[in-house]
């Protein structure tokens, strides 16, 4: 589907760290496992810090394991008719993993009771696991410099990227990450085992307060068959729990603005260009096209938390809670519908409360509880390029309050030794307000005034103070419930399990339309003034000196819900002392409906098979061999209803014009066309949901491989390689060119008289054989088309493959230093990125341009946006003393590919009408993505002290974090569309749109007790 943002942008101008190489990834899970080895018949006991306590009996393999215990340390003891004869204390366990905790038999035992070990003998490698995952916990969190967000954590994990600037996370203006070549949208988020992921488009999800995170879970690949709805990766969070001791503390964060540096100042490009081609505006080559002087921020963040024994060893509670406020200046560029600086303002609360009720030691109540907003404001103020200077009040931005309130009721029963049973319910009331304070309603919104005729401006553009183009619905929310039931029994050496795993989805009122009366006037420019502007569509050429404008209305608020089940089953086999066999299977449901309640995707019988494997090479967890095998299906989100199975109004209506008022509006307009036109038929009216998508749809999958090492170099280090193939089986998205398939109705014998023909875009599986239902006009029942890709017009299917070398070398923290370092060479390549399209920033959720025609397809074949084909990350800390440590985290990789896209072909038509210059195509050239270069590589070094002093019993601490030392600022995203009309280039091609963050420090000081 056409990307309404760009074709505005293109009239504008504008615009430890545990590393699970390894097991059984409960994605979604709240709790870990200890297990080991031990004389066959003896008994193994684990007491937790809040009194729970669980036993097993070793058995006649010498094996034992004691699984879904809830996060803390543990004592572990072993007993032999009924004496101790060993044990061990301070056991921590890691989320989702098994932590090893292996006895000498008794009766070699030196002594009794007196045999006590800490934890910091226990293996580094977890042979338990067979996922890829980082866990890193809030120990680490304390020693590492790192972006507060859910996303600056992964980014610690191999093949983890930021996504493109253009999208942004559920957090306003927070960033979203690719895993392992996957759309920045096919990611899952969990707390607490509950999803929070974004309800409407799966962008980005909700995160605790920085504070109470306990351990952040990186999954790149290889969970099980519990759980699935993403073939991109995983952040899962576990917040803190109160304990049988009283903790509480507190911390203040402070970033100044005088220690930020302003991001770079953007440039007008000034190229050479193709013979015959001129720049829409030819006074701005060389240019300012964005001033970033001044354009920096400061920040405050207060936290406080409290936890402990409500009764002791029975009730317990923790509650954190965090504000954040944030102030700074942005200015627009020098093409905006007014340039301005705007004042903004982010404030960002954030709440978690846990309950813990252990009802008896069979049974475990936990109650969760958290808030996530994010409130957004700005005050906007005219500045003048020419001079430099900051003008009058203007306006207010749009001022937007998003995020979460969340409860989440987990219980979990251990029925026997072997059997335990657990349910999750939760709710998540998403609000997703927006309002644009003392807009005019009858002011219209106009986009690139600098292109306004200059015979009748005198070249000063005319304003009007709307510097919004887009409004919302003020009831715009979202609500969410699930519920999953798990059973888990161990019989032999098979531990069984199976469950459900269901999803609801609701949206209401979201969508967006265009602010004032709801049009916006876009001015434009022809260096070719008696060429049709859009001849496939009736639009005449301009004449004179080839300006003109053109009437937009948008508008596409909706609601609409999704169901989403899921059953798995599966096995964890330890086939003798050394090797562990994963087997699972998972079948998913996913079902769309639109506005009125009715289905337009219902996919069932969606069968993902899993198997992973532990190879304990030498039987001493000192070396591991790991792999697995699994598919990966993907659901649509909410947000493909919009513009998709839902009435929406997406039209242009085009004019010359012999004057402009005060208010910007033009005068005495000259229609080119025959009124308004829709390149994807969007009129208002209300799609079939039985004719708007293929009736034998597909969802999203992948299939992925994965085979890797860890091995123990020494006592004190692992080092290890895995190697990861990803392939996208089935993708999903749009094809607007309605010609082929009425084609093809026609050679079957249809009449195309007696059906309703479709004028709009059809959802599919590009590359698959699609069947179409076309409603009869007397209304007696539907016509089936068959689609193939050869019928399309297209000479293949969707591509994306993945592949990377992923090598490591870690010191885990001995309390006194860690280290770690990642290098990742990889290649995303294909046609198809996902479900959105960075190059442009569509985030029409399988709606993109792509897909919408075959001209649009040709030189598709090459490296994708999330490409990123080498990657260095390196973190740590040191204690230099009792009172200071250092810490620091590098990032380095090659930089993204750069994009061209322009009119097709050598003579620069537009065969898909009125998609302009969204072609393959630069300068009549090919342009497959990257064939230009890439952007700058990116090299970014954080660095961090803390002290704390003895005489506050190290309680107390001072910290100073820098975050990109040495100032990088290199282009992270480059305006991609090459003309505004044919053989006229956009001044705007090649503009940096977004740029590494500059640098910045943070001073805190916390106190824990």
């Amino acid at each position: 589907m056409l990307n309404r943002a760009v074709m505005l942008r293109r009239t504008t101008l504008a615009a430890a760290m545990t590393m699970g190489l390894a097991g059984v990834a409960f994605a979604q899970s709240t709790t870990g496992t200890i297990f080991g080895q031990a004389e066959a018949g003896e008994t193994v006991t684990v007491t937790s810090s809040t009194g729970i306590s669980r036993s097993a009996t070793v058995d006649t393999s010498g094996r034992y394991r004691i699984s879904n215990l809830p996060l803390g340390t543990y004592s572990v003891v072993l007993q032999k008719d009924g004496a101790t004869v060993d044990s061990r204390k301070d056991v921590a366990i890691t989320v989702n993993a098994g932590t090893e905790v292996t006895f000498a038999a008794a009766a070699n035992a030196q002594a009794l009771a007196s045999v006590t070990v800490t934890a910091n003998a226990l293996p580094a490698i977890d042979v338990s696991s067979v996922d890829s995952r980082t866990v890193i916990t809030s120990q680490d969190l304390e020693r590492l410099p790192l972006g507060r967000s859910a996303e600056a954590i992964a980014l610690l994990a191999p093949g983890v990227v930021q996504g493109s600037g253009y999208f942004a996370g559920q957090k306003a203006g927070s960033p979203v990450v690719s895993f392992g070549g996957s759309s920045v949208s096919e990611n899952a988020y969990y707390i607490n085992g509950y999803n929070t992921t974004d309800p409407l488009s799966n962008l980005g999800g909700i995160g605790l307060p920085y504070g109470a995170i306990d351990q952040q879970e990186i999954y790149t690949g290889g969970y099980s068959a519990m759980y699935g709805r993403s073939d991109g990766g995983v952040i899962s969070q576990v917040g803190k729990r109160g304990t049988n001791e009283w903790h509480f503390g507190g911390q203040i964060m402070w970033s100044p603005k005088f220690l930020a540096e302003d991001p770079k100042d953007a440039l007008f490009p000034n190229q050479a260009l193709p013979n015959g081609d001129e720049y829409t505006d030819s006074s701005l080559p060389g240019t300012k096209y964005r001033s970033r002087k001044g354009n920096t921020k400061w920040n405050t963040t207060y936290d406080l938390y409290v936890g402990g024994p409500l009764i002791k060893d029975k009730l317990f509670f923790f509650v954190a809670a965090e504000a954040e406020k944030e102030q700074g200046t942005s200015t627009s560029s020098a093409t905006s519908a007014q340039p301005a600086n705007t004042n903004y303002k982010y404030s960002v609360p954030k709440y978690y409360v846990k309950l813990d009720w252990n009802i008896n030691d069979s049974n475990i109540l936990e109650l969760t509880g958290i808030s996530n907003k994010t409130e957004y404001s700005g005050v906007k103020y005219a500045y003048d390029y020419e001079t430099g200077k900051t003008g009058e009040f203007i306006g207010n931005d749009t001022s937007t309050k998003t995020g979460s309130d969340i409860w989440v009721g987990k219980y979990t029963s251990y029925i026997t030794d072997n059997l335990t049973f657990s349910a999750t319910y939760g709710q998540n009331r998403a609000i997703d307000y927006s309002n644009v304070p003392g807009i005019d309603p009858s002011l219209v919104y106009l986009s690139s005034p600098t292109n306004q005729d200059p015979a009748i401006t005198g070249g000063n553009p005319i304003y009007n103070g709307n510097t919004i183009l887009y409004v919302k619905d003020p009831n715009a929310h979202n609500k969410t419930h699930g519920l999953r039931l798990d059973l888990e029994y161990k019989l032999g050496d098979h531990t069984l399990a199976a469950g459900i795993d269901n999803m609801h989805y609701t949206a209401t009122d979201e969508g967006q339309q265009v602010s004032g009366p709801a049009y916006a006037w876009l001015y434009g420019h022809t260096s070719r003034p008696n060429n049709p502007l859009s001849a496939g569509q009736g639009v005449g050429a301009p004449g004179g000196d080839g300006y003109y404008v053109r009437k937009y209305v948008f508008t596409t608020t909706t609601s609409m819900s999704v169901d989403q089940k899921a059953q798995y089953l599966e096995d964890r086999w330890q086939i003798n002392d050394k090797f562990l066999l994963n087997l699972g299977i998972r079948n998913d449901q996913f079902t769309n409906y639109n506005s009125a309640g009715k289905a337009y995707v219902d996919n069932n019988n969606q069968w993902a098979p899993r198997l992973g494997f532990s190879w304990d090479v030498f039987g001493d967890s000192s070396f591991k061999v790991f792999g697995n095998l699994g598919r990966y299906y993907l659901a649509l989100p909410n947000s493909v209803a919009i513009r998709g199975a839902s009435a929406s109004t997406f039209t242009y209506e085009y004019f010359t014009y012999s004057g402009i008022d005060a208010n910007g509006n033009p005068t005495g307009l000259t229609p080119l066309g025959p009124g308004p036109v829709s390149t994807n038929g969007e009129y208002g009216q209300a799609p079939d949901a039985k004719t708007v998508t293929a009736s034998n749809l597909k969802s999203q999958y992948q299939d992925e491989a994965i085979l890797g090492f860890s091995k123990m170099l020494g006592t004190d280090w692992v080092f290890g390689a895995k190697g990861t193939v990803r392939k996208l089986q089935t993708a999903i998205d749009d094809v607007c060119d309605m010609d082929p398939l009425i084609n093809k109705a026609v050679a079957q014998g249809i009449d195309p008289d007696s059906v309703n023909l479709p004028n709009g875009c059809l959802i599919f599986n590009p590359g698959e054989n699609n069947s179409f239902l076309l409603a009869k006009v007397d209304g007696s029942g539907y016509e089936k088309v068959n689609m193939s890709t050869k019928d399309w017009g297209f000479s293949t299917g969707a591509k994306r493959k993945y592949y990377a070398l992923d090598l490591f070398l870690e010191h885990p923290f001995d309390g006194k230093w860690q280290a770690r370092v990642d290098y990742t060479f990889s290649r995303s390549y294909g046609n198809t990125e996902g479900q959105v399209l960075s190059t442009i920033g569509q985030d029409d959720i399988s709606k993109t341009q792509d897909w919408d025609s075959a001209p649009l397809m040709v030189n598709s074949n090459g490296v994708l946006s999330n490409d990123r084909t080498h990657q260095l990350k390196a973190y740590g800390s040191y204690m230099v003393s009792p009172e200071w440590m250092v810490s620091g985290a590098l990032r380095v990789m090659s930089g993204a590919p750069k994009a061209c896209l322009g009119y097709y072909g050598p003579d620069e038509t537009d065969p898909t009408t009125g998609y302009g210059s969204a072609y393959r195509w630069c300068g009549g050239k090919p342009s497959t993505l990257g064939t230009i270069g890439h952007l700058p590589w990116q090299k970014i070094v954080d660095l961090g002290v803390t002290y704390r002093p003895a005489f506050a019993d190290n309680k107390l601490a001072f910290s100073l974090n820098v975050f990109n030392v040495f100032n990088e600022r290199k282009p992270t995203v480059l305006e991609a569309t090459y003309e505004d009309s044919p053989f006229t280039v956009s001044n705007a091609y090649g503009t940096t749109q977004y740029q590494t963050t500059p640098r910045y420090a943070r001073f805190a000081v916390s106190y824990d007790f």
